[in-house]
């Protein structure tokens, strides 16, 4: 075996805090496996805007007790050199999450931090809320939101004003990421820290808060029937409570998916927008005459939802659509403050903010670009995240999405609409908007890296036989926007493609629209598209 490697992983079992883990990697050294300790030992996971998201394993290209415990003491490192000295941490309910949390807590009690911890899992938005609401310096949410149930994740909120951003309670973004990774690297020793044990555990106040001001987004309920599917997450509790509360029907929930289970065992991804994983919520429907299907992720920052579209029948909304929805719907009520989605979502918000006289700003792709925007009234990304209450939340939050969302169908129902009546009012204005997501899962992150590279030096002329207009490099972005990874493309007609790599999957995203006068015009289009442009990415 190579020597370095055995000395690093020999170091790494000294320190590491886990007995689990360290019998692991003892056994791998023992059997000489150095194609799986290779595998382990290939850098440090990676700290980013995203915080840290990465399969369970042991070593420091995994999410474990370690690497949480030194990432945990980098961020108490960047705390202290700003005079920071307080944070909340929460959990979802995947594999290794309350583990992880009692290793934050420990470390940040040991730097002399004054820790609040959540009682038990939650979803992300009431991390988001109890960060601004009690006032702390940094939020830490241990999740994986929608990825496969090997994974976990560490996502990281800034609750002042700090390296000259007024964060307001959402999450880092650069230099903060950076900042903190540098603290994280200079951690040279996990073992030769100071451990505490005093925190605080939460009580039900900041829940209860959270579900009195999020159902104050509905003041006028009904008798909706919705089903309700929490992907096997953590939602299920509070967003029962939140529409309890408001006055609304209880909902209808797949009981099959309601209560949290880190194996996920119903769905191939625990992500909404997966082919097959709203099947159940959508034979409840039928099964019950339901108005509304309404689904979060396993930690509830997003929302899907699906209707009884009067053309196909059941069907799911786009995360576009559910964003038009919401942006009419909002700009009808005359708000203050601005509108805001990611590059990569649909046209059409810039085209009704135009139309209602709203300022709209378009970032980058990840909703915590939308959160930097001051007086937020509506922002959303196609990826089903939507804030409708930044005030409370300054992220994406799929339950305040939920209650809006059955509030605007009670609306519609009353004056004998529906949701298809609304898309169908933005449609006659503006055309049809028709927008597709492509998504090219890899093994190996590099073969997008080689793709890109590639496309670069030789753009395509034409596309599924239309002409390659003009390319957009978004690492060198004209518009005003910080640069970042990815193309776009735009093809005659006024098509436009964009190309870029997930930020917390490994996978190649592609998303597509196009306008048309009428939604069969568009599903034409898009079906001579789709194929010719996933051989082109492969």
């Amino acid at each position: 075996m190579n020597p370095t490697l055995r000395t690093e992983v020999q170091a790494w079992i000294a320190d590491d805090p886990d007995p689990k883990t360290a019998a692991q990697l003892q056994s791998l050294l023992d059997a000489e496996d150095e194609s799986t300790l290779g595998k382990y030992f290939n850098g440090f996971l990676q700290f980013g805007t995203a915080g840290l998201r990465g399969p369970i394993g042991p070593g420091p290209s995994c999410m474990n007790r370690a690497v949480v415990g030194r990432t945990a003491a980098g961020i108490a490192s960047y705390m202290k050199k700003r005079g920071m000295t307080k944070v909340v941490v929460g959990r979802d309910a995947r594999y290794g999450s309350e583990d992880y949390t009692i290793e934050t807590a420990e470390i940040m009690s040991g730097a002399g931090m004054d820790v609040y911890v959540l009682p038990r899992p939650l979803p992300t938005p009431v991390l988001a809320f109890a960060t601004a609401h009690l006032g702390c310096d940094i939020g830490i949410m241990v999740t994986a939101s929608h990825n496969p149930p090997q994974d976990n994740g560490y996502k990281v909120y800034v609750g002042p004003v700090a390296d000259g951003i007024n964060y307001a309670s959402s999450q880092i973004i650069s230099p903060t990421d950076g900042f903190i990774a540098t603290d994280i690297d200079a951690v040279t020793s996990l073992k030769s820290l100071p451990r505490g044990s005093k925190w605080t555990e939460l009580t039900e106040e900041v829940i209860t808060e959270y579900v009195k001001r999020t159902s104050a987004l509905a003041p006028r309920p009904g008798d909706l029937k919705i089903v309700y599917t929490a992907m096997h997450g953590v939602g299920t509790e509070t967003i029962q409570r939140v529409f309890n509360h408001a006055g609304f029907a209880t909902l209808i929930l797949v009981d099959e998916q309601c209560t949290p289970d880190p194996d996920f065992p119903t769905v191939a991804f625990p992500n909404p927008e997966e082919p097959g994983a709203i099947d159940l919520a959508l034979k409840k429907a039928r099964d019950f005459g339901a108005d509304l299907v309404i689904a979060n992720d396993p930690d509830a920052d997003r929302c899907a939802a699906a209707i009884n579209d009067p053309q196909v029948g059941w069907r799911m909304l786009r995360g576009d659509e559910l964003g038009i929805v919401f942006g009419e719907w909002i700009a009808r009520l005359k708000p203050k403050g601005s509108f805001a989605n990611s590059i990569v979502s649909s046209s059409a918000l810039r085209k009704i903010s135009s139309h209602y006289g709203i300022d709209f700003q378009e970032v980058l792709t990840g909703f915590k670009w939308i959160a930097k925007i001051e007086d937020l009234a509506f922002g959303y990304e196609e990826a089903i995240g939507y804030a409708v209450d930044s005030d409370n939340v300054n992220d994406k939050d799929g339950i305040s999405a939920a209650i809006f969302l059955a509030q605007i169908a009670m609306d519609l129902k009353r004056d004998g609409l529906t949701i298809s009546d609304l898309l169908n009012q933005v449609w006659e204005r503006h055309g049809f908007h028709g927008t597709e997501q492509i998504s090219i899962r890899v093994t190996d992150m590099s073969a997008i890296t080689h793709l890109l590279t590639g496309l670069r030096a030789n753009p395509p002329r034409e596309i599924a036989g239309r002409a390659v207009e003009s390319i957009d490099d978004l690492a060198a972005p004209s518009d005003g926007l910080p640069p970042t990874d990815g193309l776009r493309i735009w093809l005659a007609g006024g098509i436009r493609i964009i190309v870029r790599p997930s930020g917390t999957e490994a996978k190649m995203k592609c998303y597509i629209e196009v306008v048309t006068a009428t939604s069969d015009e568009s599903q034409k289009l898009l079906d001579e598209i789709r194929q010719p442009l996933k051989e082109l990415l492969s």
